[in-house]
Order: C-alpha cells, then sequence, then structure tokens
C-alpha cells in the first residue's frame, strides 16, 4: 500500500498538468462534432495528447481508416520503446498481465518520473501514478467538453490554445539546445505546408505522416548522434 501510496503522490503533478491540457482537448473533441460522450470516451480509451488531437482531427476530416492508423501509429510509435526501456527497470513481480495493463498508461511524463527512480519498480508504484494521471486527463476531459457545449464560443476558441501552447512548450526547449531538432522541426513545418499547397490530393493525415517521416529522416541523416553523446546522455 506504501508503494501504491508513492506512486499516486509523484503522479499528482503529472495530474495536474494533465487536467489543463485536456481540458482543451474536450473543447477541441466537441467543437469537431463530437459528442460530449464520444469525446470523453476517447481519453478513457487512450491516453495521448498528440495521437488524440490528431485522430479527431482526422475523424472530423471524414478521413480513411488506414490514413487514421498510419497516423496514430507514427504518433504513438515511441510509447513502444519507452515500455520496452522501462521493462528493463520492472521487479519481479510483474508478470505479463500487470505489463499489459501498466503499458496503457505509459507516457512520456509518466516514463520520465519512473525511468528516474532508484532500484526497480514495482507494479504498485505504477498503478498508483497511472491511476491518478489517468483521472486528471479524463477529468479534464469531461470539464472541458461540458464547457464546450455549453459557454459561449469567443470563450472555448480562447481556451482551445492551451492545448497547442503545450505542444510549443514540448518542441521549442529541445529546439534551442540542438540545431538537430530545430532543423527538423522547421523542415516538417516546411514539407506540411508545400504538401497542402501543391499537393491537394494528399489528405491532411498522410501530409502529415509524409511531412514527419521525411523529415526525421533527413535529420537523422545530416545530425546523426554519435555513440559518446549517447553515453553522456544515458550517464
Amino acid at each position: 500500500m506504501q508503494t501504491f501510496t508513492q506512486g499516486i503522490k509523484h503522479g499528482i503533478s503529472i495530474a495536474l498538468g494533465y487536467l489543463s491540457v485536456s481540458f482543451s482537448f474536450g473543447i477541441l473533441g466537441v467543437q469537431s462534432g463530437l459528442t460530449i460522450w464520444q469525446t470523453i470516451l476517447i481519453s478513457i480509451t487512450n491516453l495521448t495528447s498528440a495521437g488524440q488531437v490528431a485522430g479527431v482531427e482526422l475523424i472530423a476530416a471524414n478521413a480513411a481508416y488506414v490514413e487514421l492508423f498510419l497516423t496514430e501509429l507514427l504518433i504513438n510509435l515511441r510509447y513502444a520503446f519507452m515500455s520496452l526501456a522501462l521493462s528493463q527497470k520492472a521487479d519481479r513481480s510483474f508478470h505479463i498481465p500487470q505489463r499489459l495493463l501498466a503499458a496503457f498508461g505509459i507516457t512520456d511524463e509518466i516514463f520520465a518520473v519512473a525511468s528516474i527512480q532508484p532500484g526497480t519498480i514495482k507494479p504498485k508504484y505504477l498503478y498508483g501514478m497511472i491511476g491518478i494521471a489517468f483521472l486528471g486527463w479524463v477529468g479534464g476531459t469531461t470539464l472541458g467538453a461540458v464547457a464546450g457545449s455549453y459557454l459561449p464560443a469567443q470563450i472555448t476558441n480562447a481556451l482551445g490554445i492551451a492545448l497547442y501552447g503545450m505542444f510549443l512548450a514540448i518542441i521549442i526547449p529541445p529546439a534551442k539546445k540542438s540545431r538537430g531538432i530545430l532543423a527538423v522541426i522547421i523542415c516538417a513545418v516546411v514539407l506540411r505546408i508545400l504538401l497542402t499547397i501543391f499537393a491537394k490530393w494528399v489528405t491532411g493525415g498522410f501530409s502529415m505522416i509524409l511531412a514527419a517521416l521525411i523529415a526525421a529522416v533527413l535529420g537523422a541523416w545530416l545530425f546523426p548522434v554519435s555513440e559518446s553523446a549517447e553515453q553522456e546522455a544515458d550517464a
């Protein structure tokens, strides 16, 4: 029980951050034509801000299933690698059912907090942290969806900006430290604009996939990470 409580304590700050971000997602979902319950259900069955935003935008645009699948796969693939990395710190009491349950709740923030914990990680610790973060995410979505249905459009539009502010807060700090990351971001943005203007036969989801993949490949080719830099990062 003490381990579970510790996980909750470590996840409170994550839950508070999720509360504000998912509030904006709730507004976005309703504005995109989804009902309150559909918007809430997306947050219950998913725990990925960027993936949910991209998914709702594609749903609103009547995108094909394959387009939606590939977009979500590309955006959320990083969670698979995070889960693999955390599995190296998993306690022996972590059996396959516990691993599958924990993998559902692995996000960037939960991975960051869990990975710096000394020693191994027990299932109850992750359950506590994921549980409180999940409540923050779903709770914020619920409040945002209800607010988006009843508040004036001027207010909901202003509140919806917070979601995109979070994305900027994610990419700007590393871009300041790395020319490679900055170049990849600029390349992806320029490619997305060019595809939107000159390749109108390419749908929004596929243009996002192409821009991200091309920018990532160019970044890996032009700005490779040396082994010494990887060792310093791990240290």
